[in-house]
């Protein structure tokens, strides 16, 4: 097995201007990608790109990003720091005993910033997690997909982490929303032979949808889209 995961792929109308943000948020450089923008990860941290889109798709987003803190000192200097590079207050029907701070980056996608002493993500970088709406099945899924170990399977909610640590991506479990549209968020994947990669995992259960480029995309078995690519 060669599939990695690269990245979180991100559809903004302005990719250069929102990798900016997230470039100064977490100190790491972008780079240019195919029209896009790319904040390279490495073997612990995951990567995020900017892809432009004319549209927004409809419905609600199905994954946003968690920020750790090692005070309460450091939480709102996160918080401050994103503010002043162009985030904004957002209510998502969080309540103020939750402790966590949520935000919304300059192409509108959520983000929370996540209060000290979180044992979930102890250990997890400054990028804790990539946080998802979906079922057991699809975590189990990704974990089969990626290889990594399943280092959460509670409740019906589930999470899985690299070998070597860093950022978790987890899925909340039911209630999933239905999904109304293309995802404007997606996982992006690299394998050394996309052909033969492609056929495992539909094999675990995703469903290929169109090949462009070198590259296909598939669905999970909760229809959240992803692509495929060789790297």
């Amino acid at each position: 097995m060669s599939v990695r995961l690269v990245a979180v792929s991100f559809d903004v109308h302005d990719p250069t201007g929102v990798a900016a943000f997230w470039s100064g948020v977490l100190r790491r450089s972008a780079v240019g990608d195919g029209g896009g923008a790319l904040l390279p990860g490495d073997a612990t941290t995951v990567g995020l790109r900017f892809v432009s889109a004319a549209t927004a798709s409809a419905g609600p987003d199905r994954l946003h990003l968690h920020l750790t803190s090692s005070t309460l000192e450091d939480r709102q200097h996160t918080v401050d720091a994103a503010v002043a590079l162009g985030a904004v207050h957002i209510d998502v029907g969080q309540r103020p005993e939750e402790g966590h701070i949520v935000l919304a980056d300059p192409g509108g996608n959520a983000f929370c910033v996540i209060e000290p002493g979180n044992s979930f993500l102890a250990g997890c970088g400054f990028l804790g997690e990539v946080a998802c709406d979906g079922t057991r099945e699809v975590g189990l899924f990704w974990r089969d997909a990626l290889g990594w170990p399943l280092v959460w399977d509670q409740g019906g909610e589930t999470a899985v982490q690299s070998p070597q640590g860093g950022t978790k991506v987890s899925w909340g479990g039911p209630p999933v929303a239905p999904k109304t549209g293309r995802n404007r968020q997606r996982l992006d994947l690299a394998a050394t032979d996309v052909d033969l990669e492609a056929a495992r995992l539909v094999t675990l259960g995703a469903t290929e949808l169109s090949r462009r480029d070198g590259s296909i995309e598939l669905a999970d078995p909760d229809g959240n889209e992803f692509s495929l690519r060789s790297g």
